[in-house]
């Protein structure tokens, strides 16, 4: 079928040819899902024109800001991740970026500086010449790296080499221009406190290296985090304590690390499904307790120390351990309305969009697609 037409073409023939598919495919993949990222953006032509990233539909003030919306790239990982010749499809860094930013995205978080070998650049970005390369395109497009998934050395205390690569991702971070540095994983994966004290040591020579770099150094969670601490109690067979205090890691994390020195990036889902985990604990006197954690209240309490969030959306289900599934973001039942009108300072806080599960297997324009909803879910958002 001619895709020439003497009407101004609809937003689904925009979406369609903005990500290269033919019609009779684009209507045969299409899900409600992705119908709703269809009604998202306006775009145009083979690459999408950028909409006003402040033309969010709604009235009322918009609980984030334009130049505050942002989206992690391991979003689009698969995007990122193809070889150009093989699709029409944006595909690369290069493209992908512009892609995102005629969405109308402002920020990106990097989750590593691989691509496809075909892809402009070639297949490594991680030096100094693959950063100001990367740096020339977020201008290009109008786009600002807030932070990254990056390297946090595994040895304690610190080798040389680990310490030299640290400060590699550094220098890199600099050239791109991002004034946070981070880690997509939690600074200890135990449930003692004794290990989360090593941790904070760690955390501490780490963040006082950044600072030196003029950047902020930031963990990320995920929902073990945010259960509760073991510190007291009866001692297991390896002297180690077996009830808590009712403190979660984190939470206790927090109070023991300098503010000038580390920072948090709160993944919004994995918070709501700790909620949802973690309500029980055993107390050091033995008895039961019951406490259901609040993410957006811990942010409050701690505002300054969460500059960035993971704003990521699920639906209930209660019966995969998790108590949600994961979906396109402003698709599920997580209240960030609530949510962010609850944390305060606008302006302070940096959303990035993220959907682990949004490649496809069989659709390899979903997760560009995805990104648009949740861009448009993320603008579309006003304080009541």
């Amino acid at each position: 079928m001619n895709d020439t037409h003497d009407t101004p073409p609809t937003p689904d023939d925009q979406l369609r040819r903005s990500l290269g598919i033919g019609r009779r495919r684009f209507l045969s993949t299409c899900t409600a899902v992705a119908a709703g990222a269809i009604a998202a953006p306006v775009l145009g032509g083979p690459v999408a024109a950028a909409p006003r990233p402040d033309a969010a539909p709604g009235k009322g003030q918009a609980l984030v800001p334009a130049d505050k919306r942002g989206i992690i790239l391991y979003t689009v990982r698969d995007a990122i991740g193809r070889d150009p010749a093989s699709t029409t499809l944006p595909s690369g860094f290069r493209a992908v970026l512009e892609q995102l930013a005629r969405f109308g995205y402002r920020q990106v978080e990097f989750a590593g500086y691989g691509q496809h070998a075909g892809a402009p650049g070639g297949a490594n970005l991680e030096s100094v010449a693959g950063a100001r390369l990367l740096r020339r395109w977020l201008d290009d497009f109008g786009l600002r790296a807030q932070g990254n998934h990056g390297f946090i050395p595994g040895s304690w205390p610190l080798t040389t080499a680990d310490l030299d690569t640290f400060q590699k991702h550094l220098e890199i971070a600099n050239i791109l221009g991002m004034p946070h540095v981070g880690t997509g994983g939690d600074p200890t994966s135990s449930s003692y406190k004794d290990d989360w004290d090593v941790a904070a040591d760690k955390w501490h020579a780490l963040g006082e290296i950044a600072r030196r770099a003029g950047l902020k150094l930031y963990t990320h969670n995920h929902d073990a985090a945010y259960g509760f601490l073991l510190d007291g109690g009866p001692l297991d067979d390896q002297g180690r304590p077996t009830r808590s205090s009712g403190i979660r890691k984190l939470e206790y994390f927090l109070s023991i690390t300098d503010p000038r020195l580390v920072w948090l990036e709160m993944d919004v889902f994995w918070a709501h499904v700790a909620q949802y985990k973690f309500r029980t604990y055993t107390a050091h006197d033995g008895s039961t307790r019951t406490r259901v954690f609040d993410p957006a209240g811990l942010v409050r309490r701690h505002d300054r120390r969460y500059p960035l969030f993971h704003a990521k959306d699920g639906v209930v289900d209660t019966t995969n351990g998790m108590g949600y599934d994961m979906v396109p973001f402003g698709t599920g039942d997580i209240d960030y309305t609530t949510f962010f009108s609850r944390v305060g300072h606008p302006g302070r806080h940096h959303p990035m969009v993220e959907q682990d599960n949004a490649p496809s297997p069989t659709d390899p324009a979903q997760s560009l697609r995805h990104a648009a909803t949740g861009y448009r879910n993320l603008a579309a958002l006003r304080r009541r």
